[in-house]
């Protein structure tokens, strides 16, 4: 299985607790949630601040996604929290 590239961006408080806004990530996976393990198995805030348990949402090519979503080469997947209105 060949590698790609992919762009992620963090926004809010996910790029608070990263300490960076982006990040280029070469990798086998085949879908966002393969991307989304790959982040939580790094350990530490990427774990913490991504796990399963909280809220996170996923846009994949600045369109809104779920982690079943397929990628391809050159995508941007970014995460974000949940937008509150108020």
């Amino acid at each position: 299985m060949a590698n790609m590239t992919l762009q992620l961006r963090f926004f809010a408080s996910i790029r608070e607790a990263l300490g960076h806004g982006e990040e280029t990530l070469q990798t086998q996976a085949r879908t966002v949630a393969e991307v989304r393990d790959e982040l939580l198995a790094r350990g530490g805030a990427y774990a913490q601040t991504l796990s399963r348990g909280r809220a996170v949402r996923l846009a994949l090519d600045q369109t809104l996604c779920d982690e079943s979503a397929p990628l391809r080469d050159g995508a941007e997947l970014a995460f974000f929290p949940p937008v509150t209105g108020g």
